[in-house]
């Protein structure tokens, strides 16, 4: 049951059947058809009132005056896609007759055209064209009277009406037998002429077609909920998962694991212990348990040390940084050296670098922080920056007095809101969180803001690529290898590049993960 393809079969009912309804309706048996309707067969009473006045001198040609009256208004029209031509319909060519109107029990009186769609039609049932409008015939040993009708040119949703006088024949009283209306269609007609009604709603068929497509639309969730219900399980594995790492990438991984754990109910992953890429690194190489080491993935921003054989390295994402300042330094943009400056403490006042006059606070990373590591990396090389002087980022210790006050923060959040609470600092963070903190001014780096195709370009420096490590190769149904898959191929694609991360895959360089220019 589960591997019979319901969801195709059904998407593909939904596409075909509205398209064979449509065909049918209009291109086979809709091309050229001709309808008729009876819109009125009354028989007068009260003919002998003083208000009858002019009907009591109803009378034939012959002057012979009607007794027992009946009036009809017969519409003829054009029902169907294409026009139908005078040569359409199914009598000889030589002979003007289109259509017959047989009134069985009554004979005609007087037939008189009383609407046309188009001034057009009037020509059709000019005297020289239509001479024997009525005739009349026994049948059974009662009289029919017939309307004929010529051959009209009728365009889609033309028509044209006829007004019938008659007089009952034969016996009086009962019900009148309804009119027959004769004739065919040739040439991709459906051949009859068919009764229709006035539309007052909606035609029957697309009541039906409705009614197909909102059965499709309802029965789709439930078959693609049970389809889904047996399919997440390929995927999913039991068990504990310990996540250790960078605080830049938490927030993706968070998000992941929950989503992840949605899906597959008896896996449990633990996110609290993402510290630091460093940290997360150190641990797990240390970790002398075999099923921890087993059981925990590290993100690290950047590549861990070589001396650490063990750890397999798997890049997931391209990360931007930002450098980041309190807005009311009044400072946007910063070249690279005078960055450089500025994180060595040889710029004391932004007033220095046209910016608003007031010190300099320098806000670092752990030096565990993969941010801190990139950073040191893209500018400042092997050297390294200068130690913190100050715990509370607010006046330097006494053996410090005179430098540029420098604290450190131990993640991104605690980053974050120490810049844009202390006036004049500056410090560095992962780009999406940096962009989403109103409380922060992100500063271009030589007039470049941090941009993907500008750091794929070589345009911006400030970037990363994001390592999932693991402790060995993890085997291939186990939660860590299914969680790094999911984060991969699967929805964690789309978290990825919610919080403004770059999947490797989209990368010129995908499997380096690094700009493509980069040796």
């Amino acid at each position: 049951m589960t591997g019979f393809p319901w969801q195709e079969i059904l998407a593909v009912l939904g596409v075909l059947i509205p398209v064979i309804a449509f065909v049918w309706e209009f291109a086979i048996v809709g091309r050229k058809r001709l309808g008729y309707r009876i819109q009125m067969d009354t028989t007068p009473s009260g003919l002998n009132t003083e208000h009858a006045r002019a009907w009591q001198r109803l009378e034939r040609r012959s002057g012979e005056r009607l007794k027992h009256p009946s009036f009809v208004l017969i519409r003829i029209e054009n029902i169907g896609s294409a026009p139908i031509n005078t040569g359409d319909y199914a009598t000889p060519d030589t002979d003007n007759l289109g259509l017959s109107v047989r009134f069985p029990g009554r004979t005609v009186a007087g037939v008189l055209v009383t609407e046309l769609s188009d001034d057009n039609l009037e020509g059709f049932f000019h005297k020289d064209k239509w001479r024997d409008s009525s005739d009349e015939e026994e049948e059974d040993g009662h009289k029919v009277g017939i309307v004929k009708l010529p051959k009209v040119k009728l365009n889609p949703d033309d028509h044209y009406k006829v007004l019938v006088v008659l007089e009952r024949a034969g016996k009086h009283g009962g019900t009148l037998p309804e009119p027959e209306v004769v004739g065919t269609i040739t040439k991709a007609g459906d051949g009859r002429i068919s009764k229709t009604r006035g539309q007052t709603g909606t035609p029957r068929w697309v009541v039906a077609l409705i009614c197909f497509l909102l059965m499709v639309g309802l029965t789709e969730p439930f078959i693609f909920g049970q389809t889904m219900g047996t399919a997440a399980p390929l995927e999913c594995a039991g068990g504990t998962l310990a996540v250790t790492g960078s605080t830049a990438f938490k927030p993706v991984v968070e998000k992941a694991a929950r989503s992840y754990q949605d899906y597959c109910s008896d896996a449990r992953i633990d996110t609290s212990g993402m510290r630091g890429s460093v940290d997360g690194l150190q641990r797990l190489e240390g970790e002398a348990d075999p099923k921890l080491r087993a059981s925990t993935v590290v993100f690290s921003d950047g590549s861990a040390a070589a001396d650490s054989p063990a750890l397999v390295p798997r890049p997931k994402a391209f990360m931007l940084f930002s450098i980041i300042v309190n807005p009311g330094t009044e400072v946007h943009n910063l070249s690279q050296e005078e960055l450089r400056r500025v994180l060595r403490g040889e710029v004391r006042n932004w007033s220095e670098l046209g910016g608003k006059d007031m010190p300099v606070v320098v806000v670092d990373r752990e030096s565990e922080s993969g941010t801190r590591m990139t950073l040191e990396e893209r500018f400042f090389g092997s050297s390294a920056q200068p130690g913190e002087n100050s715990t509370n980022c607010e006046q330097v210790r006494g053996d410090a007095t005179g430098q540029v006050l420098r604290c450190r923060r131990t993640s991104t959040p605690a980053m974050l809101e120490t810049v844009a609470n202390t006036p004049g600092a500056i410090g560095y963070s992962e780009s999406f969180a940096a962009n989403s903190d109103p409380g922060v001014t992100e500063v271009r780096i030589d007039g470049q803001a941090a941009d993907f195709d500008a750091a794929e370009a070589g345009a911006y420096p400030y970037w990363q690529t994001e390592y999932a490590y693991t402790y060995g190769e993890p085997a291939p149904e186990s939660l860590p290898a299914k969680f790094l898959r999911f984060l991969t191929y699967q929805e964690g694609v789309d978290i990825l590049r919610h919080y403004g991360h770059r999947p490797c895959a989209e990368l010129r360089n995908a499997v380096r993960c690094e700009p493509s220019g980069l040796q």
